[in-house]
């Protein structure tokens, strides 16, 4: 068998016969220009080969994530009511606010009192008591609560009726749902009164702004 023949590297002349091994060297950085061997800091470290687990697997990670942290979802991934038994009583209250938004016409009739269905503001603010007392028929996984204390709160701008309802309970669960209820049907009285005068009328920004109480502390959004 015929010995290999060496080849001249085109990068620093020298001569080997394992030609492709060598340039391999010279774009990896053990070797520079001149074909000497470059030595590595004793701290530089090969980059670590990350293995990705099986797609199959990945996503049941992320499910099982996914049920943890939603308390309305059982281990069987079906909804259910959280068993707030062993929670203690605190004092609890939600700011909900929304706006509905309307033309300078129709803000001027709410504002003298020419709405042809009547009172518009009284309406909306009782529509809205009514039903954040009725929130846990209204949506299926709430507690019904005591409330304390529930108010909303409208007020006439030049662009529309800006609206607040505030929602306490001293009680084992939060009072958001009932803030953003009350605050989302005096919205729909408000557009239900004002539909006749102005059928572009919009309901918009409904959203909990602060919360107090609980395991989980206070929170202000705005």
């Amino acid at each position: 068998m015929e010995p290999r023949r060496a080849k001249t590297c085109t990068i620093c002349g020298k001569r080997t016969v394992r030609l492709s091994g060598h340039l391999r060297d010279h774009r990896s950085g053990r070797i520079d220009a001149k074909g000497a061997r470059v030595e590595r800091a004793a701290s530089a470290k090969r980059p670590r080969k990350v293995t990705r687990a099986p797609a199959r697997e990945r996503t049941s990670r992320t499910r099982r994530t996914t049920t943890r942290s939603l308390t309305h979802i059982d281990a069987a991934g079906e909804a259910r009511m959280v068993d707030v038994g062993a929670k203690a009583d605190t004092e609890r209250r939600a700011v909900a606010r929304g706006k509905l938004v309307l033309s300078a016409s129709t803000v001027s009739l709410v504002r003298d009192g020419r709405v042809p269905k009547g009172d518009v503001l009284a309406a909306a603010r009782i529509a809205g008591i009514m039903a954040a007392k009725r929130t846990s028929e209204l949506i299926p996984l709430c507690h019904p609560l005591p409330l304390t204390h529930l108010s909303v709160d409208l007020k006439v701008e030049d662009d529309g009726i800006a609206i607040e309802a505030l929602a306490a309970t001293t009680g084992k669960t939060g009072v958001e749902m009932e803030a953003l209820t009350a605050a989302c049907i005096a919205g729909l009285t408000l557009y239900d009164m004002l539909k006749a005068v102005e059928r572009g009328a919009r309901l918009t920004e409904i959203r909990l702004v602060e919360k107090s109480g609980g395991r989980s502390g206070d929170l202000r959004l705005e």
